[in-house]
């Protein structure tokens, strides 16, 4: 396996999510992996981030190396996932995978039935 990227969580995030995963504990191997994700988080306050790096509700684009193909997507809370709006849960494999990430970090995104795909963050943006 590899060595797996450093990465920075906010603080306020770090708390909701803390928050999330003691409700639905054990629910879902995605919640024991955003659980060791968290675990091994940089917390810094979120006025004190650096850009960049992936923080809940911010808009990241990656590319699909395998494919060559680039994509766009919020990461957000489970409740605000809708049809179609280019949103992924924080409790989707590659939403918990994706946080604390930054600009140049890759990661392999599991995918159902299929070999994973590799995935490389190339922009994010904080939303509002």
């Amino acid at each position: 396996m590899a060595e797996l990227p450093s990465i920075v969580v906010a603080e306020e995030d770090y708390n909701r999510l803390s928050t999330l995963i003691e409700r639905m504990a054990g629910q879902s191997v995605v919640i024991d992996g955003l659980e060791d994700e968290l675990s091994r988080a940089d917390l810094k306050p979120l006025s004190e981030m650096p850009e960049g790096v992936v923080t809940m509700n911010s808009i990241i684009r990656f590319v699909d190396e395998d494919a060559k193909k680039e994509h766009e997507m919020m990461l957000v809370y489970p409740h605000e996932v809708g049809d179609n709006d280019h949103k992924v849960s924080i409790l989707a494999p590659a939403g918990a995978a994706m946080l604390g990430l930054s600009i140049g970090d890759s990661i392999e995104w599991p995918m159902k039935g299929r070999k994973p795909i590799h995935l490389k963050v190339v922009s994010v943006t904080r939303s509002a």
